[in-house]
């Protein structure tokens, strides 16, 4: 029986084994799964490791997931305040950074994986790498220096700080925070993760203009990325557009694998890539909340169809998918994805 692990890497090597990877990125429905509040459900990692097995075994999709949510990482940072909603993601209550004076005494811990607030995490991802390890990719998220700060001091004094402040005190901070990621890159693969979502939506010009781009984003992703082995990377902007950065990122860092946005289309994406790396074709999965599932059927056909048209290195996959999607419209997603992600295709 193949296995999803041994999908991705006929993928990557652009063969089919059975049908194309399919990564479903379910997080807060895990809560649903085991009927508990979303606050209760993360405040424990065998919560979390056992809604993934569960949701995995219910969907048939190809990963699972070890992230909690992205204000993890400001809590790992100090952050003492989350805000818990009833159906979605949690969110930063409190920056660490109120003003400049505070990113001089941040300090980034030596060893990420001894901080209080990862041990629920390695206790997910021991259970994950138990149950599923080396049979289905797992997966981890840490975000690139650059869109740090955003969870540290809030976007607008963030971009503040960015566009005109002082440039030493900037620099300053992308330093610690390139160091952070660097060491929590280590944390989740010493733990056990396969697949590190490399997440950075100032690797976008949908968020910052082509020459700031040019001039400071691919600067410090190449200092978070020096030396380091890129292999289960993947180069991810959220939902923010890919293809007018994407010959320079493919030359300057060297990525194996690319997540474009919904609202590209992925023979774009694929051309440019042309056999260099991965690439996924992404459903816009807020559409999913209201499509019936033959609609969904209908934009997983046309997603896949169109990918496999430029070659097989493709595989399918989602944003963050909302908590309120129905279970019908999932499984209508997963088995279309399948379906027609097939090696006759």
């Amino acid at each position: 029986m193949t296995t999803s692990m041994e999908r991705l890497a006929a993928a990557a090597n652009g063969h089919i084994i059975d049908h194309i990877p399919v990564f479903c990125n379910l997080l807060d429905q895990g809560a649903r799964e085991l009927g508990m509040s979303i606050e209760q459900y993360f405040s424990n990692g065998e919560y979390v490791a056992t809604a993934q097995l569960k949701m995995l075994e219910k969907f048939g999709h190809d990963n699972v997931w070890s992230l909690f949510y992205v204000g993890r990482e400001a809590e790992l940072l100090g952050c003492n305040k989350i805000c818990y909603a009833d159906d979605g993601p949690p969110n930063v209550e409190d920056f660490i950074i109120q003003s400049y004076d505070d990113i001089a005494k941040l300090d980034i811990p030596a060893d990420i994986a001894s901080q209080p607030k990862f041990a629920e995490i390695a206790k997910c991802l021991a259970i994950l790498k138990r149950e599923v390890g080396g049979k289905v990719p797992i997966c981890a998220y840490v975000t690139a220096s650059m869109s740090l700060p955003a969870i540290l001091m809030g976007m607008e004094k963030w971009m503040e700080l960015l566009m005109l402040g002082p440039a030493d005190v900037r620099d300053l901070l992308l330093e610690k925070c390139s160091t952070f990621f660097r060491r929590e890159l280590a944390a989740y693969r010493n733990a056990g993760a396969d697949i590190i979502i490399y997440a950075d939506p100032y690797g976008s010009t949908d968020i910052i203009p082509m020459k700031l781009f040019q001039n400071l984003s691919l600067t410090w992703m190449q200092r978070d990325l020096a030396g380091l082995d890129l292999t289960g990377l993947v180069y991810y902007v959220g939902a923010a557009r890919l293809n007018s950065v994407l010959e320079l990122v493919i030359q300057r860092l060297g990525f194996q694998t690319y997540y474009p946005s919904p609202l590209e289309e992925v023979t774009d994406s694929m051309q440019i890539i042309n056999g260099r790396g991965l690439c996924a074709g992404v459903i816009n999965d807020i559409r999913l909340l209201d499509w019936t599932p033959e609609q969904v059927r209908m934009e997983v056909q046309r997603i896949v169809t169109s990918g496999l048209s430029k070659g097989n290195k493709f595989f399918f996959g989602t944003v963050l998918m909302p908590y309120g999607i129905p279970e019908q419209n999932i499984v209508a997603m997963v088995n279309a994805a399948k379906e027609f992600g097939r090696a006759s295709v």
